[in-house]
């Protein structure tokens, strides 16, 4: 999950690495070296339509309008490409994510973007067992069995789990991809919490179990904080036009959303994609203001202007309520990225020589009910030259963590690790950390949620232009809302809306 992280900024990452480490790392030309740009003075620049965000929303949508002859200036905030997808440069010369890194089946918007910059994939490991860490217990379980992977617990757990599950994936096919808050139960919905959902059905303990952690996994959010509506539009959102969404293809690994990783990382796909737009893409521009201006805008940013046609807003919902807008946005807008808060997540990444516990018959692959770090994955490169443990710290864990300092986290985090995998996994090589609560232009992840009332009260104004500014982002997509695959669609669906208008 799946996603894709700290303030102040992590002195161990170099600008090097927030340019594209990952592209260095794969032989690819930085940004700097292509020709984007960083505003260092104040320039004025005009354009068809300017783009908010260099994410792969933003890019993608830039992209699209630049095929159709139109001209784009994209203005991100930060000193990289990606949104919330960043690779992070290790100290053994590898690279990792620290953002969104998995794509699977149905996920087809960004293999296709991937396939066009010749971003090679590879299958995420999974072969050996998963652990199960319950009641101080420790008990590997296969992957490859007749029903997938079935976590060892009791009987009346697995038998009330399967209910739940085959009664999500029902109720998510009464859902309108499009429109949620449509469905005929959304109200019903919509008023109600998962956690009291869950509460009425998930009645079995280890079955209850087994659902929180799939929810923190998939949301990073506890089942408290999720509208019961918003959980089944995810779900129904897990696929494509001919391929109804599962809360299996959610969660698993092999023909689920964590199958294939990018080789060299995931944000060689956003670098190579600006790489493909030039000096189109500005960086270090955080946008302040969007005002009208006769028949456009003026987009003003930290260095740079931009007197534009049209607008395209593809920063996360929190993220675009704190630029200003003359004339005021309207109300049913603001107040719906008033109610869309991110998620809380980080995500922490061992180093080791090698992958020691696949010798141990092992994939790297946790579910807990102890410690910050409840999930985890084998996180090393495709030709296991060095072994890495990525661990999401998520929902309440994350909070937990906000003001804590990194060695506090890693040592709560390396006692997870020994914990599951023994001690050599006490003591790595080196240790990186994204914290995306407190990354300043994504102050959390890995997607906006949505709390009772919200879908049916304000989901309409999510994608609805207002004037000539039009809305992207992975919040805004009808299929794979909150992963890397949402955020293309967005930019592809908002690149033909614009079109329709220029």
């Amino acid at each position: 999950m799946a996603s894709e992280r700290q303030f102040p900024r992590n002195p161990r990452l170099s600008r090097r690495s927030l340019l594209g480490g990952a592209a260095a790392a794969a032989g690819a030309a930085t940004l700097t070296a292509t020709g984007s740009g960083t505003a260092s003075a104040a320039t004025t620049r005009q354009a068809d339509v300017a783009i908010v965000g260099a994410g792969l929303a933003g890019l993608t949508a830039a992209r699209d309008l630049v095929a159709a002859g139109k001209s784009v200036v994209v203005l991100e905030a930060r000193d990289r490409v990606g949104g919330r997808v960043v690779g992070l440069d290790l100290a053994n010369g590898g690279v990792t994510e620290g953002g969104g890194e998995f794509i699977g089946p149905t996920q087809d918007r960004i293999k296709a973007l991937a396939d066009s910059l010749g971003v090679q994939t590879f299958t995420t490991y999974n072969t050996g067992d998963n652990l199960l860490y319950k009641d101080g217990k420790k008990t590997p379980y296969a992957t490859d069995g007749i029903l997938g992977a079935v976590p060892p617990i009791d009987a009346a757990g697995l038998a009330n789990a399967a209910i739940v599950q085959a009664t999500l994936d029902d109720l998510a096919k009464q859902i309108p991809v499009d429109a949620p808050w449509t469905a005929a139960k959304a109200d019903e919905w919509d008023r109600q919490t998962f956690e009291t959902w869950l509460r009425a059905n998930a009645v079995v303990p280890s079955a209850k179990f087994l659902f929180d952690v799939a929810c923190t996994s998939i949301f990073s959010a506890e089942p408290r904080e999720l509208s019961f509506l918003f959980v089944l539009f995810y779900i129904a959102a897990a696929g494509n036009s001919s391929n109804p969404g599962t809360l299996e293809r959610l969660t698993e690994t092999a023909n689920g959303a964590q199958e294939l990783r990018f080789v060299g990382g995931s944000q060689l796909v956003p670098i190579k994609l600006a790489a493909t737009l030039g000096d189109r893409v500005v960086l270090s521009a955080p946008v302040r203001t969007i005002a009208r201006s006769g028949g456009g805008y003026v987009v003003t940013a930290d260095g740079v202007t931009v007197t534009a046609r049209k607008v395209v807003v593809a920063v996360p919902p929190p993220i675009a309520a704190r630029i200003t807008y003359d004339p005021v946005l309207p109300a049913s807008r603001d107040q719906l990225t008033q109610r869309l808060p991110m998620a809380s997540v980080g995500k922490a990444i061992a180093i080791y020589d090698t992958p020691f516990w696949r010798a141990d018959g092992l994939n790297g692959q946790v579910v807990s009910d102890t410690g910050v770090i409840s999930s985890t994955f084998d996180n090393s490169p495709p030709d296991a030259s060095y072994g890495a443990l990525m661990g999401f710290i998520e929902a309440d864990e994350a909070r937990k963590l906000d003001a804590a300092s990194e060695a506090e986290v890693r040592a709560a985090v390396l006692k997870d690790y020994a914990r599951y995998f023994g001690e050599k996994a006490a003591s790595p090589t080196s240790f990186v950390l994204q914290r995306w609560n407190n990354e300043p232009y994504t102050r959390g992840g890995p997607v906006s949620i949505a709390a009772p009332g919200v879908l049916t009260q304000y989901g309409p104004a999510l994608r609805a232009p207002v004037g000539g500014i039009h809305w992207a982002g992975t919040e805004t997509s009808t299929h794979w809302m909150g992963f890397m695959d949402g955020a293309v669609r967005s930019g592809e669906r908002v690149a033909k809306e614009v079109l329709t208008v220029l």
